[in-house]
């Protein structure tokens, strides 16, 4: 008989290998010695201890799922229980059991893990619900619909949380999506009613526009060119490519108008330069009157001034406000003399003037009375009261003589 630590061979050459449980067969080999019997079973161990070995590393390194790899644990521990082998199996299968906790472990961390996804999947699906719902009572259409595609493959990618919650946000989410799209649905067709009422009265604008074009009533055409263009803008949006055209044709016709009312003016312009030679000599003549010495002589001139002012006509359009002003100036500062002495002049306000002194003076005299009364009684305080009273008094006579002497003047 050949034997060794976990196994031996008999003399028919049956081998056993040796378990906490006694010995037990796990084959023959006849054909060969009692030493390459135990090699050869021997090396069916080894290779069990390898398999052994590897699935303890997969586990280890979290590779597998914890189900697969509770599974495939019970697959060798039947393979080493059942194995013709020759070796420790009890050591295998001690170390197949010791992989049990590490299962447990891992199960434990599984579920800690998706709890956790779960969670954060939970926020997330809960955020995009928010900004949908958000979204849909805005009417921001442009890139509110963009978003809402943004958000729904967010959701997509995200893990499903437990059904009956999962379920109630995206319906929540699904409500949203049918809100907005309605209304913007619903803006966008009162938009395209919108553009085709524009339309129409575009249309209708440049027609008229078009009509006006060839009219040389420069200023009330003028006038309802503007008015045209109030209506233009008041009308809204067209459909992008009729409103172009229709302004292309209501600009056209305003050019050619406003260019040929332009033109006109040029050559009135022309015929009006000798006209504005004329007022240029006038204002010389005109501005020799100032300062107003005599007031009665420089109205007289002026009059004179003024009739061969209208006379001359009319002058070019950037010419007139130059001319006119300075004009207007002399005129303004003739008037103005010929005011200050009717207000000096006035016999009403002089006579104001002087009943104010009157008042005053005899004011002031009985203040002095009383002063000298209240000095001789010696009361300090009324003497204080009087004398400030008396000092006022005689300030607003001040005045008032100057006012006086002027309209006396």
């Amino acid at each position: 008989m050949t034997s060794q630590q976990w196994g031996r061979v008999d003399e028919d050459g049956t081998v056993y290998v040796k378990t906490p449980d006694g010995e037990r067969a796990v084959g023959q080999y006849p054909e060969g010695t009692p030493d390459e019997a135990l090699k050869f079973f021997t090396e069916r161990y080894a290779a069990l201890a390898f398999e052994v070995e590897l699935l303890e590393k997969r586990i280890q390194s979290g590779v597998m799922a914890p189900e697969e790899a509770a599974a495939s644990v019970r697959t060798v521990q039947t393979q080493v229980a059942e194995a013709n082998a020759v070796g420790d199996l009890a050591a295998l299968t001690a170390r197949l059991e010791a992989l049990g906790p590490v299962l447990d472990q891992q199960r434990e961390a599984r579920k800690a893990e998706r709890a956790q996804r779960s969670a954060e999947s939970r926020a997330s699906k809960e955020r995009i619900v928010a900004e949908a719902e958000k979204l849909a009572e805005g009417s921001d259409w442009r890139n509110g619909a963009n978003r809402l595609r943004e958000l729904l493959d967010e959701w997509k990618a995200l893990p499903r949380i437990d059904r009956s919650s999962d379920d109630a946000l995206w319906r929540r989410f699904s409500t949203a999506r049918t809100a907005y799209t309605r209304r913007r649905k619903a803006h966008f067709a009162e938009q395209h009613e919108k553009r085709d009422a524009a339309r129409a009265v575009k249309e209708r604008l440049a027609a008229e526009a078009e009509e006006l074009a060839t009219s040389t009533e420069w200023g009330p055409t003028a006038g309802r060119y503007r008015d045209l263009m109030r209506q233009w803008k008041a009308a809204g949006p067209a459909p992008r490519d009729v409103d172009d055209a229709l302004w292309k044709r209501f600009r056209g016709a305003q050019d050619q108008f406003f260019g040929a009312r332009d033109a006109a003016a040029a050559e009135q312009d022309q015929e009006f330069a000798a006209n504005a030679e004329v007022k240029e000599r006038l204002l010389v003549e005109a501005e020799a009157l100032l300062p107003v010495t005599d007031i009665e002589a420089a109205k007289r001139a002026f009059r004179d001034i003024a009739e061969r002012w209208d006379a001359a006509g009319k002058v070019p359009r950037e010419r007139m406000k130059e001319l006119e002003g300075r004009i207007r100036k002399v005129e303004q500062e003739i008037r103005g003399v010929e005011e200050e002495q009717w207000r000096r002049s006035d016999p009403e306000k002089s006579a104001r003037a002087d009943d104010m002194v009157s008042k005053l003076e005899a004011a002031i005299a009985k203040v002095e009375a009383d002063l000298e009364k209240a000095r001789s009684a010696g009361n300090e305080k009324k003497v204080r009261e009087l004398e400030e009273n008396l000092a006022s008094r005689q300030l607003f006579l001040e005045t008032a003589k100057r006012a006086s002497a002027d309209y006396s003047g």
